[in-house]
């Protein structure tokens, strides 16, 4: 179906959002001014919704509002779920065995978008790593857009998309559960324990990240990690081109780094080095990685030259190993986005130092055990606080190395405590970084609104 087809499909048919959140929003707004019939279900109550009530409103929205706003499922055609809202909930499966379409914005988007898509996903890497892509790519002088994910909804602009444009989109493991679609070059950064508190087991959650590839053709491309176990496994599944990264051994197609240091590409057993590591701007092996992997996404559609301008030049993504300001000679650093143990030891692992970290936050029943020795090991001061701190604390307790790692732990209450708790302790040549290792919905509403918050409270001080 073409986007004109699919739109024009909605004109008889009862249509519910769930969720007005970033992406839903521009949506809903693009579904009204075609004279959809639109009903926005929400948790919340109008007083929440604030500007964003009026606006739908006075575009003719109807709304379901409170905690009941998932009882009427069935008097809908057509739901759009929020990827927070977990595709095999009770409530979503009685709908859908009673008739009811359960789609989502991104799986309509991948099934109109009439153009070449990146697709990436993973445990850790996967924002960066699409981020990296759409650089390269205009940096190629290609037209991108780069969304999903990672915070900006494609399918209200899919109608701005020309055939030969790029579309890259990072997607998580509650988007792609119920995908049947998949992207034309795919990319798996990584595959850990994450979102256990919302997946039944570990199996599904890879059983979803799965979905990226496991519906591509002939003309795809797979781009796997080659050092990540599970990600490695899948291999076998690959129906188009095979191509790998790896910090540690060549692959016969692909990136990998050298014993030199550089960052290599090979293609037909041909090898070509591109740049050293240390020409890339953003600290750590972790970005080392996700360089490799989106050079091989890239292979035949951009050139050295580009790849070389976005290493040196590009400076990050917010929240992510993020440069705050520097404190009485302590530099403070907001890594919001570490909200697993592997993020985590990544965002260690970029320096060459002891750090004094924030951690602590929202439970996804996620294993810290893995966490602790490193901890043990780059850490000197660890600041807890959240749902997490104890089980944090009781894991780096508990670890072989902890005896004998000088590592001070100290509990808080919130955030402004942590922060200067850390300012009271740190001493002229530290680095203080938030890196919960948590998700952040005990206190927050996301990770981004946590890490501007840490950048506020660093903001008011002298």
């Amino acid at each position: 179906m073409n986007r004109v087809e699919f739109f024009k499909s909605l004109k008889d048919k009862k249509v519910g959002i769930i969720g007005l959140g970033v992406s839903h929003f521009d949506l809903i707004c693009l579904l009204l001014k075609k004279g959809i019939d639109v009903t926005v279900l929400d948790k919340r109550e109008i007083a929440d919704l604030g500007e964003q009530y009026e606006t739908l409103k006075s575009l003719s929205a109807k709304f379901l509002l409170g905690q009941d706003y998932l009882e009427s499922l069935n008097d809908f055609d057509i739901i759009f779920r929020t990827p927070g809202l977990y595709f095999l909930s009770d409530k979503l499966t009685e709908a859908r065995r009673n008739g009811v379409i359960i789609t989502s914005e991104m799986e309509v988007f991948f099934e109109i978008c009439p153009c070449k898509i990146y697709g990436v996903t993973g445990s850790d890497g996967k924002t960066t790593s699409t981020t990296l892509i759409g650089e390269m790519l205009k940096a190629q002088g290609k037209t991108v857009h780069v969304g999903g994910n990672i915070g900006k909804a494609l399918l209200p602009i899919v109608e701005e998309i020309n055939e030969g444009d790029i579309c890259v989109v990072e997607v998580s493991s509650f988007q792609l559960i119920s995908m049947r679609r998949s992207p034309d070059v795919a990319v798996i950064t990584n595959i850990a324990p994450n979102h256990l508190d919302v997946h039944k087991d570990m199996e599904e959650y890879i059983s979803a990240k799965v979905n990226l590839i496991a519906h591509q053709n002939a003309f795809s491309r797979t781009v796997l990690n080659m050092d990540n176990e599970e990600t490695f496994k899948l291999a076998h599944l690959i129906r188009g081109e095979d191509c790998y990264f790896s910090i540690k051994s060549a692959p016969y197609n692909g990136t990998y780094l050298d014993k030199d240091g550089y960052l290599v590409r090979v293609q037909n057993s041909v090898e070509n080095k591109i740049l050293h590591k240390s020409e890339i701007k953003l600290p750590g092996m972790h970005n080392v990685e996700n360089y490799l992997g989106a050079i091989a996404a890239v292979n035949g559609e951009v050139g050295d030259e580009a790849i070389i301008q976005v290493a040196t030049q590009f400076g990050g993504v917010e929240h992510r190993i993020e440069y705050v300001k520097t404190i009485d000679g302590v530099r403070y650093y907001n890594d919001s986005i570490a909200t697993s143990p592997t993020r985590t030891i990544a965002g260690l692992n970029a320096f060459d130092q002891r750090l004094i970290i924030i951690a602590g936050g929202y439970d996804k029943k996620i294993p810290y055990e893995p966490l602790a020795p490193v901890l043990c090991e780059r850490v000197k001061i660890l600041i807890l606080l959240g749902a997490t701190a104890q089980k944090i604390e009781e894991a780096v307790r508990c670890c072989d190395k902890f005896m004998g790692s000088e590592l001070q732990i100290v509990n808080v209450n919130t955030l402004e405590e942590a922060v200067e708790t850390a300012r009271k302790l740190a001493v002229e040549g530290d680095i203080v970084s938030l890196s919960p290792a948590s998700a952040s919905f005990d206190l927050y509403k996301n990770f981004e609104q946590r890490g501007q918050h840490f950048k506020k409270i660093l903001e008011g001080m002298a």
